[in-house]
């Protein structure tokens, strides 16, 4: 049985789907597929404990540059201050 059969924050209905996750930390970014409960009116996720644990630990592994069992995945990249359209900022 699923821990919630509603959504905490809506109470619509939740899906089991496949969904990218974004971990950051340390000014690196990692994109994982991860398995997920997913409302199917306001978008909330709900992660089993095991996939918010490991990426709790993915995170740790970002912030102090242990890269180990981490693949690298092309580049990331900000715009430039001299960006034209001075509402469009770099990232830090």
């Amino acid at each position: 049985m699923k821990p919630f059969e509603k959504c905490p924050a809506c109470g619509y209905d939740l899906v089991s789907k496949q969904v990218e996750k974004l971990l950051s930390g340390g000014g690196n970014t990692v994109s994982l597929e991860v398995p997920a409960e997913v409302c199917l009116h306001c978008g909330e996720r709900l992660y089993a404990e095991d996939v918010v644990e490991s990426s709790e630990e993915i995170r740790g592994k970002l912030r102090t540059h242990e890269f180990s069992l981490l693949k690298g995945l092309g580049q990331s990249f900000t715009v430039d201050e001299g960006w034209p359209n001075k509402a469009i900022q770099p990232t830090t």
